[in-house]
């Protein structure tokens, strides 16, 4: 039976407008990562971003996004070294801690029981609990709106054996993804792998 263009228009999936205020969460889930850094006496903090990604492969750079109110901010501005690390499902509620309290007024390593752990370059520590770990020197810093956004060169970047060759297995690690708000994910192992044909222009 042929369908009316009133009847095609009502099956088309309503568009509805995001506040800017959430749009960036549209980008989301992103994955979680633990950031320490130390203050000028080497005294340990860690922040939870979801705003981190690579910037360059060679050479090795990534970004990290932190607004100037945040505690590590002028830790990282003084000290121009931090790790990413990366945690797992397993410290979801660590992570959800270093990203709910100041390292103004606590100290996170001993009231999450985390374990800074020596890095091999830079000063700050790595958290021994993390499944894997950045080492970054501040490459170059810029301001992009209420964020700064730390562009870090990658010094030393290694993982716990077995859990990524190139990429994770994830039928042994689970990484953290920020949904927003307090709420977490993390990903399923089923992984696809589509296989698509170019046209003659390469697009």
């Amino acid at each position: 039976m042929n369908q009316t263009i009133d009847e095609t228009i009502s099956l088309e999936t309503k568009k509805v407008d995001v506040a800017f205020s959430s749009a960036y969460r549209l980008l989301h889930p992103k994955q979680v990562v633990l950031v320490s850094c130390i203050d000028s006496t080497g005294k340990a903090n860690v922040i939870t971003l979801a705003w981190c990604m690579p910037a360059s492969i060679h050479p090795p750079l990534l970004v990290i996004s932190i607004a100037p109110k945040r505690y590590s901010h002028k830790l990282i501005e003084e000290a121009k070294e931090f790790v990413v690390n990366i945690p797992a499902m397993n410290l979801v509620k660590e992570t959800l801690f270093c990203g709910r309290r100041t390292g103004r007024k606590h100290d996170k390593f001993k009231e999450t029981q985390l374990t800074p752990l020596p890095a091999k370059i830079v000063q700050p520590p790595i958290i021994k609990e993390c499944v894997a770990h950045l080492e970054c020197r501040l490459h170059q810093q810029t301001t992009t709106g209420d964020h700064t956004l730390f562009i870090g060169e990658i010094l030393a970047a290694y993982a716990d054996e077995g859990i990524f060759d190139g990429k994770y297995n994830i039928h042994k690690t689970k990484p953290i993804y920020h949904m927003g708000g307090d709420d977490f994910t993390t990903l399923i192992p089923e992984i696809t792998s589509p296989h698509i044909e170019l046209n003659r222009n390469g697009k």
